[in-house]
């Protein structure tokens, strides 16, 4: 039976839960999670559990801050002057900015308050400082990038 190795290509479903039980992301009513395994495109810790695992295997784990998305740095809390916004911008508090690197990249931003002066954003992962846990089913492991499908016609 094949099983998940650095390099393949897999598909799998899952429900991602925090500490409490909340469902935080699940790929139920959707298409699997697609990825290659060692590219970095999921957690570290999630690539990891999945290694070794065959198709239609399922499997329950739980990940600590360290190898999840790390733990909250509140040196990554910004405050801004109002006057530095774009005139009519009205943020409210828990809404999510793309902000803008040097390189053209964006980063996520959660305002955390907003007073008549000054705007508080939050740039640490939502989920930093969480231990998750996912339930996860390989639904396929593949040598080369799925296929693409296409859905309709003429």
């Amino acid at each position: 039976m094949k099983k998940v190795e650095k390099g393949h290509f897999v598909r799998i479903h899952y429900t991602g839960r925090l500490e409490n039980g909340e469902v935080f992301d699940s790929s139920e009513g959707r298409g699997p999670l697609e990825f290659q395994v060692g590219a970095g495109q999921v957690i570290r810790g999630f690539e990891e559990q999945i290694v070794g695992m065959g198709i239609n295997e399922k499997k329950s784990f739980t990940l600590s801050p360290e190898e999840a998305y790390g733990h909250r740095d509140e040196r990554l809390e910004q405050t801004f002057s109002r006057s530095e916004l774009p005139s009519g911008f009205e943020p409210s508090v828990g809404e999510v900015l793309a902000l803008q690197t040097p390189d053209g990249g964006r980063i996520p931003a959660t305002v955390v308050s907003v007073t008549p002066e000054d705007i508080t954003i939050d740039l640490n992962h939502p989920l930093a400082g969480h231990t998750i846990s996912f339930e996860v089913e390989v639904v396929d492991i593949l040598d080369q990038p799925p296929a693409p499908s296409f859905c309709g016609g003429y």
